[in-house]
């Protein structure tokens, strides 16, 4: 065994390159004439009537995409914790076109909540063609504010991840009969993570790999999108934005705009959709040199180099030990 993960070690890098450097240019030509291929057909998905359920709808990216299906004549169910604002939102969507909205409050990371939500989209509509996982919190911090058990950040895994899959999976039987989409709001730092947002960042990774893995697993009875949007014009985009002086000048999405895009793309049958387009190239750097990477964020966050910090690092690892 000893010898064979060592022929591996020395062959499988060049093997792979090699490889790749031969797939790369007929696989983009192929993205390319893909592209072009939709242009010309210019063809959309029709939504009219189609069921579409959103979490997370009363404000921000979610009330946007409330916005944007309802123009495209969908019916909506509408979820948040906060039912007073749902009333709000659902009023100006009949507005813009959709012809029925339902709004159900509840809290995601409950599951028997989910349950009580996708049941009642179903019995209301009688059938479910879409979900939208958007519902998610943030807090940001550095590893050193925290206190010794952590309890306060448990929520935002609650929320953020285990609120998508409780949904998906009440959702995925009435979704495999419609032949429907599952869309999940993940982010950049799920795959570009920054500092003072460590469990919020862990959590939109744990979106990627878990929706990536059910992908696989249920083929084409389900269409799932993945959304990674950069900085978006939401509260937790200011919020980010006010950590680093820096990221001031980083161009935000408006939510309006992305809610936009992301509908467009679950009509084409999108895979990934990764909003400002020009974050894409974030992720070779990441991937090929993760130690300028890691320079350059320490830089532009004004964090202490790794020697500087090695004391501090045993101390705070010291504290959070359980007592």
């Amino acid at each position: 065994m000893a010898a064979i993960e060592k022929l591996l070690n020395v062959a499988l890098p060049p093997l792979s390159f090699l490889l790749l450097s031969t797939f790369m240019l007929p696989f983009l030509l192929f993205k390319i004439l893909l592209y072009v291929r939709k242009l010309v057909a210019h063809t959309e998905e029709n939504l009219e009537h189609k069921v579409v359920l959103i979490t997370g709808a009363a404000s921000g990216i979610g009330e946007q995409l409330a916005y944007a299906y309802a123009r495209r004549g969908a019916l909506l169910s509408l979820v948040d914790i906060r039912k007073n604002k749902l009333v709000a939102v659902a009023d100006k969507a009949k507005s813009l076109g959709s012809p029925d909205v339902t709004i159900i409050s509840a809290d995601v990371s409950k599951l028997q909540d989910c349950h009580r939500f996708v049941d009642h989209t179903v019995n209301h509509f009688g059938r479910l063609d879409c979900l939208v996982n958007n519902a998610g919190i943030a807090r940001t911090s550095r590893f050193k504010d925290w206190n010794n058990n952590g309890s306060e950040f448990t929520s935002i895994m609650d929320v953020n991840f285990w609120g998508s899959v409780y949904g998906s999976l009440c959702a995925i039987p009435h979704l495999k009969s419609s032949k429907g989409r599952i869309i999940v709001i993940s982010s950049t730092l799920g795959w570009f993570p920054i500092p003072n947002s460590s469990i919020y960042n862990a959590s939109k990774a744990a979106l990627i790999n878990y929706f990536e893995t059910l992908r696989m697993e249920l083929g084409k009875a389900i269409g799932i999108t993945i959304v990674t949007p950069g900085l978006v014009k939401t509260d937790l985009g200011f919020a980010t934005t006010h950590k680093a002086k820096f990221m001031g000048i980083i161009p935000m999405l408006s939510a309006s705009e992305l809610a936009e895009s992301i509908v467009k793309s679950a009509c084409r049958g999108d895979m990934y959709l990764t909003e400002p387009s020009w974050v894409k190239i974030l992720f070779p750097w990441k991937v090929l040199f993760p130690q300028v990477v890691d320079w350059a964020v320490r830089f532009f966050f004004g964090l202490p180099s790794k020697g500087n910090n090695s004391r501090n690092k045993v101390h705070s690892a010291t504290e959070l030990k359980p007592e």
